[in-house]
């Protein structure tokens, strides 16, 4: 007999097993078998019969307390496999016994296979078995209790039940990172007219002329890396040039693409760029690309290895065909993985600035221009007050002109509402710089 259940596929050297009616001393009426000439004293250990070889020569045992043995037989085995037997502290010789000695083992697992009306097969932790279906109804996915040799017993959820519940599969992976780019134009975006124009090159070009440029020849434009501070309309011209082409919108957030699920982060993108292969044109934004695709390092997380991995692998996998381009963000382009600007890859850059006068001036007007307003306005001179302002800073003042003038029980914005915005929210971005000062010291 194994000494444990961890060496349960070693097989025991086959032993000759005789009837025990041999055996001095057996006792009447008992169905037994026993070696030849042994005269020792009864210690039973208890065993299920596992398989018997056609001939009954051979017999595999398991054992109640775990493990397995294999055994010889001298004369044919008279018992049936799933007989419950005792058997001699020496291996000497196995004896019947009642089915009700054997320890029922409860359980609880998900359904896999239905085999046919009378058996499925059953995951029970890491592992498969066989069991009798008892008349109970079940299908594939639910979650059964049942008992060890007893089968199941009872349907306790039509879903997979876990200790760790893995998310359920999605029928749209790519559903929740598909975004609407409708409605959008370049005159909504204000100011910074060269990137705009280097933009519209790279990245809508190659969508509004892809017959041409695949006619021509040549390698494509695969992927348009867009650096520069926070708030300076990275991912909104983006979504513009999305709209403009009337092609569809992807956009990831470098966190967002992150599972605790191991290979999760990996099939998420392949689905991303499944279907962005899918439409006719795709425009695919990754915001903050430098959180899910910097410098790979020993100290680095596995999970940021393996996703920068899968993303060079699908960028390499994007043809002409295709039609996708692939636009990045970043705020700190020195901190990317090298491997992602190589050609064919991230190999062109646009780099955004924050805007001068004239920029700051277009852009209020913008904003100012979908809101109800009372002229004059005192854009000129908000703008003067307003350098080192961000886009996203500068939309700000249009939001909080929207509240003064609500105060006021005003249905239009006014000279003075303007004003109080901008001293709002100049406050707020001096409170903000004064923090991260403090930070950093």
């Amino acid at each position: 007999m194994p000494t444990n259940s961890a060496r349960c596929r070693r097989l025991i050297p086959g032993r000759p097993i005789q009837p025990r009616a041999d055996r001095a001393g057996a006792s009447s009426g008992a169905s037994s078998v026993g070696v030849v000439g042994a005269d020792i004293e009864f210690m039973a250990n208890l065993a299920r019969v596992r398989w018997v070889s056609d001939d009954r020569s051979e017999v595999i045992l398991g054992y109640a307390a775990g493990g397995v043995g294999r055994f010889n037989v001298t004369g044919p085995f008279p018992y049936a496999v799933g007989t419950v037997v005792t058997v001699g502290a020496d291996a000497d010789y196995a004896e019947a016994a009642p089915d009700d000695l054997w320890p029922t083992t409860s359980w609880i697992g998900i359904v896999r296979l239905p085999i046919d009306d009378e058996t499925v097969v059953v995951e029970v932790g890491s592992s498969l078995h066989r069991v009798a279906r008892n008349g109970v109804a079940c299908e594939v996915g639910n979650t059964v209790q049942g008992s060890e040799p007893g089968g199941v017993e009872d349907v306790l959820s039509e879903r997979p039940l876990r200790a760790l519940q893995f998310p359920e599969p999605e029928e749209d992976p790519a559903g929740r990172f598909r975004r609407a780019a409708h409605g959008l134009s370049f005159a909504d975006f204000g100011g910074l007219q060269p990137i705009v124009d280097q933009a519209r090159e790279l990245i809508a070009l190659p969508l509004e002329r892809e017959k041409e440029l695949n006619a021509i020849g040549g390698t494509p434009i695969q992927g348009v890396l867009l650096t520069g501070p926070p708030g300076t309309g990275k991912t909104y011209l983006a979504r513009i040039i999305a709209s403009h082409t009337g092609a569809a919108f992807f956009q990831i957030s470098g966190p967002e693409i992150f599972s605790k699920w191991y290979g999760e982060s990996e099939s998420q993108l392949r689905a991303i760029f499944d279907a962005a292969k899918k439409a006719p044109s795709s425009v695919l934004v990754i915001d903050e690309i430098d959180s899910i695709a910097g410098r790979r390092s020993d100290a680095q997380h596995e999970i940021s290895h393996r996703v920068v991995t899968q993303l060079l692998t699908l960028m390499d996998g994007v043809t002409p065909t295709d039609n996708v381009i692939v636009v990045a963000t970043t705020n700190f382009a020195e901190s990317l993985d090298p491997a992602l600007l190589r050609p064919g890859r991230f190999d062109r850059e646009i780099e955004f600035t924050l805007p001068t006068l004239p920029d700051r001036l277009a852009i209020l007007e913008i904003e100012l221009s979908r809101l109800s307003t009372r002229s004059p306005l005192p854009l000129p001179d908000i703008a003067a007050r307003t350098e080192s302002w961000t886009p996203a800073q500068l939309s700000l003042i249009g939001r909080e002109a929207r509240v003064f003038a609500a105060m006021d029980g005003r249905s239009r914005i006014a000279a003075e509402d303007v004003r109080g915005a901008y001293e709002r929210v100049a406050k707020s971005q001096a409170r903000q710089a004064a923090r991260e000062e403090a930070g950093r010291r």
